[in-house]
């Protein structure tokens, strides 16, 4: 089977393009041909994919997606596919993979009216609407169940057409065997002691991901307990505005905001804490490759995965309605437990080897390929 793949942008560090490749590669592993359709491509291709650049250009991303639709629209034509799948909402899908929250829910709640005057809005609302409207019959694949409800409130979309996912966590972020070993390394490496602590915030997009809340956190911590903890924060993104908060709240020397990489496994089993005190997240991936790698976790709740530290009793959760002094208070109290800390690692660890949160892309597999969906929009 011939499957079309879509999405505006692949680097090998992003949430939504890791989700990507782990289904892609699951339906290549059951015989199936790849294309992708996209505007940019970074890193290295898997053997045996098809990667399209779509040659458009606009001043706007909104008028670019546009191009973008209309020229893959047009080389389907040419070349059909049996199964197209979009991780970006667009028209023209039979499967859609659900990784941005609602668009009008933000747009209704979060915005100024005149918003939605604009023309960005109507580009970002019709575009969700072609997959979530009730005439649509693209298959949603939903990897949260906090924004269902959204969906079917403002376009009264059948319930029978989503279909909640595990979460797709790779089994590399399961702490080995050596992990003791690979830990002492790392931490020898940055210098850090035995009494150092380490803090770490893994996610591109450093505004959303609530960097600025961290930053500020480690400067409200006692002086003592500050002078001994450090923060590394890794995502693609520019760092320049946080950094220069970094030296604005005197953390200059305490803090290391490193570009996306490939060895992120180290950095949890050598760090003391996850800090995701994000503004919004659909889902939170790296909070669940925290715990499969018994790193304690402090997150905001309305990560679409928050609910998982409390099942794991891995770590705590910053409630609803966020304040920065609730967060300040937490780190504190977590940092300074550390009995505590291993009891957080030794449930999350154990809570790792039975919770059903790494099938995410074989179950997609099982969607995209069994179900015949034959999109209308």
């Amino acid at each position: 089977m011939q499957l079309a793949f879509c999405l505006y942008k692949y680097f090998p560090f992003g949430g939504l393009q890791r989700d990507f490749l782990r289904i892609a590669l699951a339906c290549q592993a059951r015989g199936h041909a790849i294309r992708v359709y996209t505007l940019s491509w970074q890193g290295e291709v898997p053997a045996g994919f098809e990667v399209v650049t779509v040659p458009v250009r606009a001043l706007t991303n909104a008028r670019r997606y546009e191009k973008f639709s209309a020229w893959v629209g047009r080389d389907l034509v040419q070349r059909p596919a049996e199964r197209v799948v979009g991780f970006n909402k667009m028209p023209g899908l039979d499967v859609y993979f659900a990784a941005d929250p609602c668009y009008e829910e933000k747009a209704q709640t979060l915005r100024n009216p005149l918003y939605r005057l604009s023309g960005r809005y109507r580009h970002f609302a019709a575009y969700e609407r072609a997959v979530f409207a009730p005439e649509s019959r693209t298959e949603i694949l939903m990897i949260s169940q906090v924004q269902q409800p959204f969906f079917e409130r403002h376009y009264a979309t059948p319930k029978s057409r989503f279909h909640l996912l595990p979460p797709g966590i790779a089994r590399d972020r399961r702490a080995p065997p050596e992990a003791p070993a690979i830990r002492a390394a790392f931490r020898a490496e940055f210098g850090l002691g035995d009494d150092d602590l380490l803090l770490l915030q893994i996610g591109s997009g450093f505004k959303t991901k609530g960097l600025d809340r961290s930053l500020q956190a480690l400067a409200h911590l006692p002086e003592d307990l500050r002078g001994r903890t450090r923060l590394i924060a890794i995502g693609q993104d520019e760092p320049s505005q946080f950094q220069r908060m970094a030296a604005s709240l005197g953390l200059a020397g305490q803090v290391d905001i490193l570009a996306g990489r490939d060895d992120i496994p180290r950095f949890l089993l050598g760090a003391d804490l996850l800090v995701h005190p994000a503004y919004n997240e659909n889902t939170g991936t790296v909070l669940l490759e925290a715990l499969v790698a018994g790193l304690p976790v402090l997150c905001s709740a309305v990560c679409g995965y928050a609910h998982y530290i409390d099942e794991a009793a891995g770590g705590r959760v910053i409630p609803e309605p966020f304040a920065q002094a609730t967060l300040d208070a937490l780190l504190r109290e977590m940092l300074v437990d550390r009995a505590q800390r291993a009891v957080w690692q030794r449930n999350a660890l154990a809570w790792a080897e039975h919770a059903d949160i790494y099938s995410n892309a074989e179950r997609a597999a099982d969607i995209i390929l069994k179900e015949r969906p034959c999109a209308t929009n």
